[in-house]
């Protein structure tokens, strides 16, 4: 069992924690709690490093053995050094060192979700879990965003990560692939633009959703073809972002969804080999 909260492990997985530049350089992240573990291991992910306390129920023992018989390393901790470790006040006894992935990308893609300059974890974790949900086929995340794999994101997204792939991608990149894919580009716009259930959103299409804090950057103003507003007559100026998004990824499948003869997947939860 390790006992002190000074033994490498423990210091690396506080790192890992920590700092967005010690989980790139390191190609992992932590996962925390039961029901992420469970997702991960469900999904097939290998873990590189399982800490685990003594006193752990039966259905955590269960997730436990499962990453054991992948080969992961499993380490016991003292209830001292998961809360070392843990970014949570109060740790659930089991904690997750997985590497950097993705889920598999399909071909072709029609339905794409950019998040734009959105900073508040919570916000782009409820983004992510919003538009696993919905059976998005693939995140987008320029530059100006809150790093995909902090802590909080992880937490807020309740296991988006395992379920659709996302990548960091330049506006530059994320431009060519969308006219590759033949997308129309929709912009949340708080002001203006078609009322999004006016909106043609049956089409293969990429949507925008920027932060609260100062709204959609240039490029992806540049970027869009269409802008789309919510209509709010109770006069709030705006709508939180996670909130918007959810309104509006949920039009996209309600639209799919209402069309003669289609039938919505369910999301995919493929990992990459």
């Amino acid at each position: 069992m390790i006992t002190s909260v000074h033994n490498p492990k423990i210091q690396w997985v506080r790192s890992l924690q920590a700092r967005p530049r010690e989980r790139r350089e390191a190609q992992a992240f932590v996962v925390e709690g039961l029901r992420l573990a469970q997702e991960a291991l469900s999904a097939g992910w290998q873990a590189r490093l399982v800490l685990y306390e003594s006193n752990l129920d039966a259905r955590a023992r269960r997730v436990v053995e499962g990453f054991a018989d992948q080969g992961a390393e499993l380490e016991e901790v003292s209830a001292e050094v998961m809360r070392s470790a843990s970014d949570t006040q109060t740790p659930q006894g089991i904690l997750i060192v997985l590497p950097l992935r993705s889920a598999a990308v399909p071909d072709p893609i029609d339905f794409v979700f950019i998040a734009d300059e959105v900073r508040d974890p919570g916000n782009l974790g409820s983004m992510l879990r919003t538009a696993a949900s919905v059976g998005v086929d693939i995140v987008y995340l320029p530059p100006g965003n809150v790093d995909a794999y902090a802590p909080k994101v992880v937490r807020a997204a309740m296991g988006a990560h395992f379920r659709i792939p996302m990548q960091a991608c330049t506006w530059q990149e994320i431009e060519a692939r969308l006219k590759s894919a033949s997308l129309r580009v929709f912009l949340a716009d708080a002001h203006g633009g078609l009322a999004y259930t006016q909106a043609d959103l049956h089409q293969p299409l990429a949507l925008i959703i920027g932060g609260e804090a100062e709204g959609s950057s240039e490029p992806a103003r540049r970027l869009a073809d269409e802008r789309l507003h919510i209509p709010m007559p109770g006069g709030m100026e705006s709508l939180n972002a996670a909130t918007a998004a959810g309104v509006l990824l949920f039009e996209v499948l309600r639209q799919r969804a209402a069309r003669p003869g289609t039938m919505v997947e369910p999301p995919r939860n493929q990992v990459s080999p």
